[in-house]
Order: structure tokens, then C-alpha cells, then sequence
């Protein structure tokens, strides 16, 4: 990475087992009910995930309000059933990352206590991209938490 680049690093605690957070990462239907950040939503008609190798991961998002729709189309480099997803990112729609990389994520996926300690890393993007980045992330897992809360997904 550059000097004008950073990347997003999250450790998060989700309280549901290892294979249910997982899983809410890799199933359709699980996904399009947390991931957006909280003005928004995933249209789920738009969402296709084959977690393997070569696989992918697509949807669009769009505000409450309607003002703003983007895409995100990640291709998978490394999949441990369970334990990790690693992808490249494009993003498009958004006005921040136009014209940029893709981006690398990985998210590694661990035992802890009678929960999940997530580990995600996103990157690089400039300063703005992880700002807003890491907000979306925040808010999304804010939105998963509710979610494994009230139901086992």
C-alpha cells in the first residue's frame, strides 16, 4: 500500500457459533437481511453467493430513501468451509470508489468462548474508502447482531 492508502481491520464478537456466523456470510437469504448499512438494504432479488474457489459473492444495496443504489461483485480466492472467505471486491455505484481497485477482503472466522470472533481485513483503499468502509461494516454486524439475537439463521 501507498502512504494515501489504509486498510479496514475489524475484530468483532458475534454471540452464535463458529457455522452460524458462517453461514450468514455465505447463504442468500441470511445475507440479504443484515448486509447493508442501517439507511439501507440488500435487494435480495439481486443476491448470488457460490462460496468456493472461483466462486462468488453479488449484490446490490440501495438507501431507504432511494437516493443512492450500488453493486458489490466479490470473487472468491480462498474458501475454509467454517473458518474463511477471502475475495477481491469491486464495488460500483458508489461515488467514494469510483475509479478504484479492487479491494481484498478476508474474513477469518474463530471459536471464542461460547461465541465467534470474527476477524475481517479490507484493503487498500484510500482514507475516505475506510472510513466509510468501516462504518458500513460496523453497522451491517450491528444489523447481524439483531439477527442472531432473535433467530438462528
Amino acid at each position: 500500500m501507498t502512504d494515501a492508502q489504509s486498510a479496514i481491520d475489524i475484530h468483532r464478537h458475534f454471540a452464535a457459533p463458529r457455522e452460524v456466523v458462517y453461514r450468514a456470510f455465505t447463504d442468500e437469504a441470511v445475507v440479504a437481511a443484515w448486509f447493508a448499512p442501517l439507511g439501507g438494504q440488500v435487494l435480495p432479488e439481486t443476491v448470488s453467493i457460490d462460496p468456493t474457489v472461483g466462486g462468488h459473492r453479488r449484490l446490490t444495496m440501495i438507501t431507504y430513501s432511494g437516493a443512492l443504489s450500488w453493486s458489490v461483485d466479490t470473487t472468491y480466492t480462498e474458501v475454509i468451509e467454517n473458518r474463511r472467505l477471502v475475495g477481491r471486491e469491486d464495488v460500483t455505484g458508489y461515488p467514494q470508489f469510483k475509479g478504484a481497485e479492487p479491494l481484498t477482503l478476508s474474513i477469518d472466522f474463530f471459536d471464542e468462548g461460547s461465541g465467534t470472533r470474527l476477524e475481517l481485513r479490507e484493503g487498500p483503499c484510500t482514507a475516505e474508502m475506510e472510513a466509510l468502509g468501516r462504518e458500513f461494516w460496523l453497522q451491517s454486524f450491528t444489523k447481524l447482531d439483531a439477527l442472531l439475537a432473535t433467530s438462528t439463521p
